[in-house]
């Protein structure tokens, strides 16, 4: 009889074992600039996915992480081995716009969602069945060119002088500044391009000091960006600095030093979290990445970049428990769901913004996702 009983037990269990859900892991493929031109951007946004949650909803997240080198190739070669070879259900990448761009096609094929920490408005937009599998984290250049023409028109800017990488970045930054620049009647007085491994740019220096704008916009990222601006002031140029959200990081400050002093730009009010007011419903998200980050990496070592990683595993986060009531990980199914839940985001309050996203925007930030700062003393001082 007790044989018998025993046997009826394991035969209930099994059974029981059988017919509850089995998960398997939520693999996370990631691709970050890591080395390279992009270095600066990329190494806290890998530091950052060391601090990521590793469960979500009881499931185990596995986070695969590729450096691309700053590299669009690269990139787009870490995309297809990430999802060829290990599976990912999702993958955050990469750091740069032309990186991110050139992911598009790959992501959008495998139909495997896609979140970008990169700003390029291009990322997303137009909409399209492509676009439709890729999100991004950082707010875009026409929201940031908004900040910075609001800014100009404020401190009675009327002429300026652009200098921006010679690629997508700059282009996206070069076609939102310079339509909002006409509307406000600012006259763009140059319009010049450099490289992100250039070593000098005294050629694109000297026609700007010749054209003698109010002020010049460095339409580039991590440390390169500091290039122009300190040529500009070895020349003497005395006008007002401004720089994009691209630079926004601790390596352009210390790669700049005294050159970048009194400079103006857009960033996510996670720069300068402490400063901002109680009431503000950023500030307690941010200041907990920013305490985290800082506890693993030293005082003074946040920056956005790192916190545009932080926000995608938010969003993670936030879709992965209503993904796994449609689908289980490593299947189309659950793919498909994770993408939906993304898309559905609503009212997710992140380090940069609160997430509000809907089947046009991929996005979803408004004017809460910006602030304006200045470089002061080599530290970032929020602009009233």
């Amino acid at each position: 009889m007790k044989r018998k009983a025993s046997l009826a037990w394991l035969l209930t269990m099994l059974t029981a074992a059988l017919a509850a859900p089995v998960h398997a892991d939520v693999n996370v493929g990631v691709t970050v600039s890591a080395t390279g031109p992009a270095a600066s951007l990329g190494i806290p946004e890998k530091n950052t996915l060391t601090l990521a949650p590793t469960t979500i909803a009881g499931q185990k997240i596995n986070y695969i992480v590729l450096d691309d080198a700053s590299d669009t190739t690269t990139a787009v070669k870490n995309t297809r081995k990430l999802i060829a070879e290990n599976k990912v259900d999702v993958v955050i990448g990469s750091t740069t716009t032309p990186n991110s761009l050139a992911m598009i096609d790959v992501a959008a094929e495998a139909q495997t969602p896609m979140i970008s920490m990169a700003a390029g408005t291009r990322i997303i937009e137009p909409m399209d069945a492509k676009r439709a599998w890729v999100f991004k984290v950082p707010q875009s250049d026409a929201q940031m060119a908004t900040a910075i023409v609001e800014h100009m028109t404020n401190n009675h800017v009327r002429t300026v002088a652009y200098v921006g990488f010679a690629n997508a970045y700059g282009e996206g930054w070069w076609n939102e500044f310079s339509k909002i620049a006409e509307v406000r009647k600012i006259q763009i007085v140059a319009n010049e391009r450099f490289n992100p491994t250039d070593t000098s740019v005294t050629g694109q220096v000297l026609k700007i000091l010749a054209a003698k704008p109010d002020a010049v916009l460095v339409g580039g990222s991590g440390t390169p960006a500091a290039l122009p601006q300190k040529a500009l002031k070895e020349k003497g140029y005395k006008g007002i600095m401004y720089q994009t959200h691209g630079a926004a990081n601790a390596d352009f400050l210390r790669v700049c030093g005294k050159d970048c002093d009194g400079t103006f730009m857009p960033t996510g009010p996670v720069l300068v979290a402490a400063q901002l007011p109680d009431s503000n419903p950023i500030k307690k998200v941010a200041l907990e990445y920013v305490n985290k980050y800082e506890a693993a990496y030293g005082k003074g070592s946040v920056s956005a970049f790192g916190a545009y990683a932080w926000d995608a595993t938010m969003l993670l986060g936030n879709a992965i428990p209503e993904a796994l009531k449609k689908g289980q990980p490593g299947t189309p199914e659950f793919r498909k769901a994770l993408r939906d839940a993304i898309e559905s985001t609503k009212n997710l309050t992140a380090t940069h913004g609160v997430f509000n996203m809907s089947p046009q925007d991929h996005l979803g930030f408004d004017q809460r996702a910006r602030v304006m700062v200045r470089i002061d003393g080599g530290g970032w001082k929020l602009v009233q």
